[in-house]
C-alpha cells in the first residue's frame, strides 16, 4: 500500500512539472551543487548564530559574525539566504521619552552638538532613564554610555525615577572608571539631571554637564538608540512578574551580552569590550 502510493505521488509530480519518471528518479540521484552545499552550510550556521543571539540578530550582525569564524559571504547573500528561510532578527518599536523637561531647574549648555564619536575613552559619558512594565508595577532603568566604545558603564534600576537614581548610577560609573580632564556628562533637560545634588556630584568631580538642545530629538540619539535596541531584543519579549526579575535580566543582557557579546554596527561590529581590548583601553 504505501508502495503504491509512492508511486501514485512520484506519477503526479512527474506529469505536474512535465519530465518523465526516469529523468524525475535521475534528478533524485543527482548530487547536490558545490554552491547548494555551501548555502546549505551556511543556513545551518546562521540558525545557530540566530538562536545564540537569542533571535536579536539580523544579517549584518550575522555576517559579521561569520566571517570572525573564517566564512566568505557577502551581507546580501545572508540577508538573501535568511529571506528564503524565514529568519529574521525582533521587530523595532517607538522609542518614548520618559524625562520631564518643563521645570525651573538650570539648564546646562549643549557641549555636544550631536558629535557622538570621541577619539578616546572617558572624554564624554551619556545618559538617559526608560521604563519597564512588571507586573509589580513600572521599574525605571537609568544608564550612563561611554560614547568612545559605547560601553554600558553603569546602570541603575529603581521603582522610582528621581534624581536618586541619577545619583546611583552616577556614582557606580564614578567608581567603575577613572576619569580624566575634559569628561563630559551629556543628558537631555529631565528635572533629574538638572538636580542641584546631580550638578554638585559633577562638578566636585570636575565633570562638564551638558544637556540636549530643546525640542532636538537627536541630541542623545546614541543613548536613546541602546534602549530601543534593548527593547526590541529583550523587553518587548518578556513578561515579567516581578522587578526582581527583570533586573536579573537586565543584568544578563548588559553585562553578559551587551557589553561582551553584541556587535555594533558603529563599532565596525566589534563587541564594545573587544572594541576597548583592542585598542588597549579598560
Amino acid at each position: 500500500m504505501l508502495k503504491e502510493s509512492i508511486n501514485y505521488r512520484i506519477k503526479m509530480m512527474s506529469e505536474q512539472l512535465s519530465v518523465s519518471r526516469s529523468g524525475y528518479y535521475s534528478w533524485l540521484r543527482r548530487p547536490l551543487s558545490i554552491g547548494s552545499l555551501r548555502n546549505n552550510e551556511l543556513v545551518d550556521k546562521i540558525r545557530q548564530i540566530h538562536a545564540k543571539s537569542k533571535q536579536r540578530y539580523g544579517s549584518p550582525r550575522i555576517t559579521a559574525e561569520l566571517r570572525s569564524e573564517g566564512y566568505t559571504c557577502s551581507k546580501n547573500r545572508i540577508a538573501r539566504l535568511m529571506r528564503k528561510q524565514g529568519i529574521k532578527a525582533a521587530m523595532r518599536r517607538r522609542y518614548r521619552v520618559l524625562t520631564n523637561s518643563k521645570h525651573r531647574l538650570p539648564v546646562a549648555e549643549n557641549h555636544v552638538e550631536m558629535q557622538f564619536n570621541p577619539s578616546k575613552a572617558n572624554s564624554l559619558w551619556s545618559s538617559d532613564i526608560t521604563y519597564i512594565r512588571t507586573r509589580e508595577g513600572w521599574l525605571y532603568l537609568a544608564v550612563i554610555l561611554d560614547l568612545w566604545s559605547r560601553t554600558v558603564i553603569a546602570w541603575s534600576a529603581s521603582e522610582s525615577v528621581d534624581e536618586n537614581l541619577i545619583i546611583n548610577t552616577l556614582s557606580k560609573a564614578l567608581r567603575n572608571r577613572t576619569t580624566g580632564e575634559g569628561l563630559i556628562f551629556h543628558s537631555d533637560r529631565g528635572s533629574q539631571y538638572a538636580s542641584l545634588r546631580v550638578r554638585h556630584l559633577l562638578k566636585e568631580n570636575q565633570i562638564t554637564q551638558s544637556m540636549s538642545s530643546k525640542g532636538n530629538c537627536y541630541d542623545n540619539a546614541p543613548t536613546e538608540s541602546f534602549f530601543s535596541t534593548l527593547k526590541r531584543e529583550l523587553i518587548y519579549r518578556e513578561s515579567y512578574k516581578t522587578r526582581e526579575e527583570a533586573k536579573r535580566s537586565i543584568f544578563e543582557y548588559i553585562e553578559v551580552f551587551y557589553n561582551r557579546q553584541r556587535r555594533h554596527s558603529t563599532l565596525g561590529y566589534l563587541s564594545p569590550y573587544q572594541f576597548e581590548i583592542l585598542n588597549n583601553h579598560t
